[in-house]
């Protein structure tokens, strides 16, 4: 994936997130312009580094964009609640088909484990509900606090369930 720039020393490099990405990964996090949140407000829901880090261990995965080695953008899906649990770019990195790349790796992930429906949770009226919206999610109801409900079904012929 070309990047920031001309040349092979400015690609994009997408990997598996690991627990010792949190930082980076938060940085992008709090650098968003809107589903903004402060890490005081994700610590009093219990989403901390240490707790996203062990949870990448257990029922979650994760997926980060690098640039030059630092991350740009990030997504974290749940294969426990059938969720979205993440999706942010950086600012500056927006634009570039970051945010549609690791959903569909996130998405990918979540039918493998045969999910037959996967929702996500972000704010009304933002420009990543129009984002899922022109990918075929659609509002089913609230979601946690001002947050709306968005889901989408797997789509026919998508990956059939794990063993």
């Amino acid at each position: 994936m070309q990047g920031a720039g001309r040349g092979s020393a400015k690609r994009i490099v997408l990997r598996e997130a690991t627990g010792a990405d949190m930082p980076g990964i938060a940085r992008v996090r709090f650098s968003v312009r809107e589903n903004s949140a402060t890490p005081a407000h994700l610590e009093r829901l219990g989403i901390t580094n240490e707790t996203v880090a062990a949870s990448l261990l257990v029922d979650r995965k994760g997926w980060v964009a690098e640039h030059e080695g630092e991350i740009v953008a990030f997504s974290m899906a749940d294969r426990a609640d059938r969720s979205i649990f993440a999706l942010f770019v950086q600012p500056e990195y927006e634009g570039r088909g970051l945010g549609s790349t690791l959903l569909d790796l996130a998405l990918q992930w979540l039918w493998q484990q045969g999910a037959r429906r996967v929702w996500l949770a972000t704010g009304p009226g933002t420009r990543a509900q129009g984002f899922y919206e022109r990918r075929g999610w659609t509002q089913a109801g609230d979601g946690p606090g001002s947050d709306i409900r968005m889901e989408l079904g797997r789509p026919p012929g998508g990956e059939e369930e794990s063993p």
